[in-house]
């Protein structure tokens, strides 16, 4: 892929091409490039080391989890060993750091990479971490340690100030990928447009389907592949002959429940795709194969309170916060004789707009009105919403570093909350009845 036609990363790939220069000009020790997942990051830097021709090895972290399949790794990478290579005699044997800067400036010498900049990328790289104390450090100092032309790329998902831990650093130069703003996902998910159908309509339809879904999910993964995943749903009309690619009240009224059915599954799919388009596809008749990834959930057991703090967070993600002193402060009366008498429609709506980030207090405060009993705020109360973020029942909101004040979004359906309430007898539709549209 050339590097001009990865959309929306213009400037990143300037600040890049910039640091690495000419092949036999020095750069920087050490880069550490960060950002969400699904940001180009990886992309951006495989492609431009490609375009550029420079000699690079890329490790995958994950998949080099100790130090040893680390160090030999690169070492038969820089040197051309092939991955697949059957003569063991061929292949460099290396597990520790001493050895592996012995070895690296012997292939670099042996294939005439002492003139030109070295690349050295760490995919996943907060791996690191988990290794030896010495290994990060090491590496971040490789050009000093080596003497050579070296560069080492850091590739990772969590900021610079989660790394720093004992002594020894050097500090790399950061380089952040911000998220894709909405302008910028339709921009690239068009790109997918299929050929028989005209640019502006399917650029209408990516922007029909991210207006419900960029509220609650910002991952271009996994948005390309709900866009994809729909379009054929969302063309049915047209091609039966019911409707024209112009007639969007038709295309959207045919399209919305199977949106709504992506929208309450996004965070807890655990089928796979095809077992996936026919859920989506079969809505009619119950596909019991398709169904039971989804439903195991309903039965998972959790602690006595951590039940009611996600049952709070439900409420706190989707309903308005002008409302909590109606529902749960005390003597707050009954709603108006035309709140009561809200059509179902129109609640759905506030469904269709995804889990709204709530801060922690308000969850809280919705706690303690619903549960039973009196509780003190102790820290088990509070390393329980630790667990429910771990178990990705509730996510948190995305944003800067919010350490004063914490949001967190609720990641459930409606149909796994009414099946936690059946456990706790708690009645949660006597609140989900009178939601109104006024967010």
């Amino acid at each position: 892929m050339d590097i001009t036609a990865i959309p929306c990363r213009q400037k990143q790939v300037a600040v890049l091409k910039d640091l690495f220069g000419k092949p036999h000009q020095h750069t920087v020790p050490s880069l550490f490039i960060y950002g969400h997942t699904s940001t180009g990051k990886t992309l951006v830097v495989n492609t431009l080391l490609r375009t550029l021709k420079l000699p690079h090895a890329v490790v995958n972290c994950v998949e080099c989890y100790n130090q040893r399949f680390l160090f030999e790794h690169i070492l038969n990478t820089i040197s051309g060993n092939s991955e697949t290579i059957t003569d063991t005699d061929n292949v460099i044997k290396c597990d520790n750091m001493n050895d592996f800067i012995r070895l690296l400036r012997q292939i670099v010498g042996e294939q005439g990479l002492d003139s030109q900049t070295l690349y050295i990328v760490f995919d996943k790289a907060e791996r690191l971490r988990d290794m030896e104390s010495n290994i990060l450090p090491a590496f971040l100092r490789l050009q000093e340690l080596s003497a050579l032309n070296v560069c080492v790329l850091l590739v990772s998902e969590i900021v610079w100030e989660k790394y720093r831990f004992g002594s020894g650093f050097c500090e790399p130069l950061v380089i952040h990928f911000p998220d894709y703003s909405k302008e910028e996902l339709v921009q690239i998910i068009c790109q997918d447009c299929p050929p028989e159908y005209p640019e502006g309509f399917y650029n209408m339809y990516v922007n029909l389907v991210l207006s419900i879904f960029h509220y609650a999910c910002r991952n271009l993964k996994e948005l390309r592949h709900l866009v994809s995943l729909n379009f054929k749903k969302y063309i049915q009309p047209v091609s039966t002959g019911e409707a024209s690619l112009n007639d969007t009240k038709k295309l959207w009224k045919n399209i919305e429940p199977h949106l709504k059915k992506a929208l309450h599954t996004l965070y807890l799919r655990e089928v796979s795709s095809s077992q996936w388009e026919r859920y989506q596809y079969d809505l009619e008749t119950t596909d019991s194969v398709a169904l039971q990834g989804l439903s195991h959930r309903s039965h998972v057991e959790l602690p006595f309170y951590s039940k009611y703090l996600l049952i709070a967070a439900y409420l706190a993600s989707y309903n308005p916060a002008k409302s909590d002193r109606k529902f749960f402060a005390k003597h707050s009366g009954k709603g108006n004789k035309k709140t009561q008498q809200i059509k179902k429609s129109e609640r759905t709506s506030n469904h269709m707009l995804g889990p709204k980030p709530f801060p922690l207090d308000r969850l809280m405060a919705i706690f303690y009105s619903i549960v039973d009993g009196r509780v003190a705020p102790t820290a088990n109360i509070f390393m329980q919403i630790t667990s429910l973020v771990s178990l990705h029942f509730l996510g948190h909101a995305v944003g800067e570093d919010q350490i004063e004040q914490p949001k967190y979004k609720c990641l459930v359906s409606l149909e796994f909350i009414k099946a936690v309430a059946s456990t706790t007898h708690h009645v949660i539709d006597t609140f989900l009845d009178r939601w109104t549209d006024g967010w």
